[in-house]
């Protein structure tokens, strides 16, 4: 019987194949209380257990030293990392050890209690990001757990074929020799994902996860069709059943009759061919019919990801995160020197083109700083964060501002500043930044110029533009923070996801007066928030007066595309109908 089963679109296209599943990923626990003069054996247990986990991974890191970049992409490696660093972290070995020494409990016990500690404080978590290494944290306990019990690894091969009866199915599909292989599992972890491309499979289902999960990451980096949070998945879809994955939808299609299978065959042709037709745009400039040049740039988080965003057509980097460079570091913070090296590596790899750095955006919501996570932070998307947090520790945000500023005399480089909303702020922050120059100039060291910029993601700074535009050289809209604040909505809560809406009258009218308040001014105004990457509101945005775009490297081409097929000059006047809709939602569809 067909059925469909829905979760979240991470990674584009249709992938048609049959299931295979992956073991389930949890282990039972025993919870008992041992004797005094356990203490130290159960302690060693856990040692052992974990020394097993970081040794395997450690062997998948050596492995991937000789591989390409299709074969082991950054995010897995930098996954792969996390859960070193992970493994050992003080906080959960000190924790571990106490439960066994204090409450004399079983040193499975101990492990998964301690794993409930930590947990609680990834839930509270702002970023959404952050909050979906909670999963990491799992999955390195759970295969501590697997080593002290002599358990194997929860991904298991791909089933030996058996010859059986052809159904329509195979012969609509030619299932004459190979037949595509859909993973489905509860979850998966880095090393998990490593075996997955070094195997048949052509897309992936997991039960859990969202649209930052490292699941979902490495999917969109490897281009492959996923479908995450798809609940009981794992549960509902049998060993060799039929599967389709619609990644544009986040739709999973269990069973299909052949109609459905002809249908989504079909689509899948045409999404080929679509991906053809894009890549033949890389080289084509983005101007509209009407003669407007467009910049569209790419969102980055490493240094390496700067090679990548040049081949993907990038004319630059509107955002480079630089907060990766701050995480599991348990607390220890990058030094100058090693700051100057990322961004330098960063500003090189893309080869002259320009590179916008933004200020660390974390804070004391965020498990960087662990003097700064003491106190209660009862609502941390309000609390001290971004440069909040860079002004409240000077001397940490100087480090930085020297290290970016040392990185410029290597190419162009612009320098952004988040969350910022009081004249008070931004006085005090180029202050720092004309401080962090004389620094340099004292030690005779060589630094280049920069261009400064501020993020608009809060409604007061789309209200007082005006106070923004005396200091800054251009503006950047920080769309998914612009929402969240707008509406307030924590588009993390599934409760009242449903309301974040880009589309909201409200956030059109602040995103179109931003744009329309640094023209006039003569200030440049990119958006480097989710909706630049959507091709659904490119045209709105181009009718808004908006000319710079800045997205994920995968998206360019096709927002490229509507860019090509676009005519501002009348784009114009209907951008102004769907804003002054009280549903522009509606006037969206219906153009």
């Amino acid at each position: 019987m067909t059925f469909a089963i829905h979760g979240l679109a991470v990674a584009r296209g249709i992938a048609i194949g049959r299931a295979v599943l992956v073991a389930s990923s949890r282990v039972d626990v025993a919870h008992y209380f041992i004797e005094p003069s356990q203490v130290e054996a159960e302690i060693d247990r856990i040692r052992i257990g974990r020394n097993a986990v970081v040794d395997e991974i450690l062997r998948l890191q050596a492995s991937m030293m000789n591989k390409g970049p299709r074969e082991a992409p950054h995010e897995l490696t930098a996954l792969l990392d996390v859960h070193l660093m992970l493994l050992q972290d003080v906080e959960l070995i000190a924790g571990v050890k106490h439960w066994i020494t204090n409450r004399l409990y079983n040193a499975e016990w101990a492990l998964t209690t301690q794993l409930e500690v930590i947990a609680r404080q990834f839930d509270e978590m702002e970023d959404e990001y952050l909050r979906g290494r909670k999963a990491d944290l799992e999955q390195i306990t759970e295969k501590v757990l697997r080593a002290m019990n002599g358990v194997a690894s929860a991904v298991v091969p791909a089933p030996a074929r058996t010859v059986r009866k052809k159904s329509q199915q195979d012969l609509l599909l030619d299932d004459t020799v190979d037949v595509p292989l859909i993973l489905i599992a509860h979850d998966l972890s880095p090393s998990d994902m490593l075996q997955f491309k070094q195997s048949v499979f052509a897309g992936f289902i997991t039960d859990v996860g969202g649209k930052t999960s490292h699941t979902a990451i490495v999917a969109r980096s490897l281009d492959i069709p996923a479908v995450v949070g798809a609940r009981l998945s794992s549960q509902l879809v049998r060993q060799d059943d039929w599967v389709i994955i619609d990644g544009d939808a986040g739709v999973v299609v269990v069973d299909p009759s052949p109609i459905i299978l002809a249908e989504y065959g079909f689509k899948q042709r045409q999404g080929e061919l679509e991906r053809g037709r894009l890549s033949r745009l890389l080289n084509t400039p983005a101007v509209t019919l009407d003669g407007q040049k467009i910049e569209l740039l790419a969102n980055i988080e490493m240094p390496e990801d700067a090679p990548g965003a040049v081949k993907a057509g990038a004319v630059g980097v509107g955002l480079f995160r630089s907060e990766f460079l701050f995480m599991g570091r348990q607390g220890k913070l990058p030094n100058e020197e090693e700051q100057y090296q990322a961004y330098k590596r960063a500003i090189e790899g893309m080869q002259g083109l320009p590179v916008t750095i933004r200020t660390v955006d974390v804070g004391a919501d965020k498990p960087l700083d662990k003097a700064l996570m003491d106190g209660a932070h009862l609502n941390p998307a309000l609390g001290l964060r971004a440069i909040r947090w860079s002004l409240a520790d000077p001397a940490m945000f100087l480090t930085q501002l020297r290290a970016i500023l040392r990185a410029a005399a290597h190419g162009q480089a612009n320098l952004l500043i988040p969350m910022l909303v009081h004249a008070s702020e931004i006085r005090h922050t180029m202050a720092l930044i004309d401080r962090a120059r004389v620094e340099l100039d004292n030690r005779g060291v060589a630094y280049g110029p920069l261009k400064i910029g501020a993020m608009i993601e809060i409604p007061a700074a789309a209200l007082t533009l005006k106070v923004f535009l005396k200091y800054f050289d251009f503006l950047s809209i920080g769309t998914n923070d612009l929402i969240q604040y707008t509406l307030a909505i924590d588009r993390a809560d599934e409760s009242v996801a449903h309301l974040y809406d880009p589309l909201h009258p409200a956030v059109l009218r602040l995103v179109a007066g931003t744009i329309a308040e640094g023209r006039a001014q003569g200030k440049p105004v990119s958006v480097c928030g989710e909706m630049a990457g959507d091709v659904s509101l490119t045209r709105l945005l181009l009718g808004m007066g908006l000319r710079s775009f800045s997205m994920h490297p995968a998206q360019i081409l096709a927002v490229k595309q509507e860019v090509l097929r676009a005519d501002t000059s009348k784009l114009a006047g209907w951008a102004e109908q769907v804003m002054s809709d009280d549903e522009p939602g509606l006037r969206m569809t219906r153009h």
